[in-house]
């Protein structure tokens, strides 16, 4: 709202009114605030959760410190929720397409894992949303956006980007204007005199691809027809890569929610760089630096995803070891939404399993325990484990034998487990962002 009161009266000699028209300004501004209102609003909310007995019903799983956390206020997801939406309301471009669509992400996620813990916690329903009512709705989600991203106008990809360095000036131009919207006509002007080229504004099934010079990958190519048909199919294939993706990413960030902090500092870490990678596709002087796709209009996407990683930074001061407060469902389902959104929308989704490795590795954790228990006990009459408890991160948790020498294994304190689980997030962060130059 700042942003559109800033450009309406934009007439006026208004002192610092030109920083409103900076990415960078406005991503700073609306992460700040964030982080702000997670602090001191979020203390507030969690005493009203507290008043209201809002705790957490803890299963005894015989793990240490456990049932210290029982009666913990829950739901905190509210307190994200609340702070990244008032954050980017005031300093996000709500006419951009990206920055609608995370909007609604954020509270189409929000209400489903807000579903899920009321009835938790007010039902006293352990099990909450079935698991098909969640599979369903992340379905559903994803089939809609696979639509939007399909036959939206403004959702697209400018290929063959700049070849020659833009002058001061129209280097301004693009840090101001073109990477929160698409060019306009005098820089378009200005691009097709000669300082720029740009062409091909095109509808792409095309997505990032690490390891590769050319790294681009194109859905199309996973289709058995040409031709019309072939072209339906392309999209049908990228529509239902979409909804993978999206389901994934949820749910992956459901599971790693076991421990304090755990959840909340991994995701941060995964936010941040999806908004550098925003930022650099949205920008036309970056994007061909890099050598990557540049899509215009994804800059606000980094105002978004700045806001996003101070809203998490803030939560995690209550949500730290000891937890004052717990995200729930309401924060993970979230969360993982909007991860899984924001890869899509770059196009860096196939990126995803090594920026997300650790919400990848416990969700595969999972699936190989689950599996493997069903076919021992139908081969065997009894079921075993390879992990001593899944998801992985109670693994680490849970005292047990060492396989390999015989002996006792003693269990890691939570914190030691949630700070080495922070320092995987970070190598593959790093490990990420240098995959835009090995290839």
């Amino acid at each position: 709202m700042l942003y559109h009161l800033f450009e309406a009266l934009k007439d006026f000699d208004i002192p610092g009114q030109g920083l409103m028209s900076y990415l960078s300004f406005r991503a700073m501004m609306a992460s700040v605030t964030a982080m702000l209102i997670s602090l001191i609003v979020g203390k507030k909310i969690i005493r009203w959760l507290q008043k209201r007995q809002i705790g957490e019903e803890i299963r005894d799983l015989g793990l240490e410190g456990q049932m210290q956390k029982k009666g913990t206020p829950t739901m905190g997801g509210i307190i994200i929720f609340l702070a990244v939406t008032v954050s980017v309301l005031l300093f996000a471009d709500l006419t951009n397409i990206y920055t609608v669509i995370l909007l609604v992400t954020t509270v189409w996620f929000a209400g489903l894992g807000f579903t899920d813990d009321y009835i938790k916690v007010f039902r006293h329903n352990k099990e909450g949303l079935s698991e098909r009512g969640k599979l369903a709705s992340q379905i559903l989600f994803g089939l809609g956006l696979g639509l939007t991203v399909c036959f939206s106008p403004d959702i697209v990809v400018r290929e063959n980007v700049p070849v020659a360095p833009a002058a001061p000036a129209v280097a301004n131009t693009l840090e101001a204007k073109s990477v929160s919207q698409p060019l306009d006509t005098d820089t378009e002007l200005r691009i097709n005199s000669g300082e720029w080229k740009a062409e091909d504004v095109v509808k792409s099934t095309k997505t990032t691809l690490p390891f590769i010079k050319n790294h681009e990958f194109d859905y199309k190519w996973l289709s058995p027809f040409k031709g019309t048909f072939g072209w339906y199919c392309k999209w049908a294939i990228y529509v239902l890569m979409i909804v993978l993706v999206i389901t994934a990413c949820s749910n992956g960030t459901n599971l790693t929610d076991g421990m304090d902090g755990l959840t909340t500092g991994t995701s941060t870490i995964v936010v941040a760089v999806l908004g550098i990678f925003a930022y650099l596709s949205g920008n036309i002087i970056n994007a061909e630096y890099l050598n990557i796709m540049y899509i215009p209009g994804t800059g606000e996407i980094g105002v978004f995803m700045a806001a996003f990683a101070g809203a998490l930074i803030g939560f995690l001061w209550h949500n730290s070891y000891p937890a004052q407060v717990f995200m729930g469902d309401t924060g993970s389902l979230m969360i993982g939404g909007v991860i899984g959104v924001c890869a899509i929308l770059i196009r860096k989704e196939l990126l995803l399993p090594v920026l997300c490795g650790v919400f990848f590795v416990e969700t595969l954790s999972v699936i190989i325990q689950r599996t493997y228990f069903k076919y021992t006990k139908r081969r065997y009459g009894a079921g075993r484990r390879v992990f001593k408890m899944t998801p992985l991160h109670h693994h680490f948790q849970k005292e047990g034998i060492d396989a390999v020498i015989m002996k006792p294994e003693r269990a890691l304190p939570e914190a030691k487990i949630v700070v080495r689980f922070w320092i995987v997030g970070i190598i593959l962060a790093v490990l990420t962002v240098a995959l835009l130059k090995v290839r």
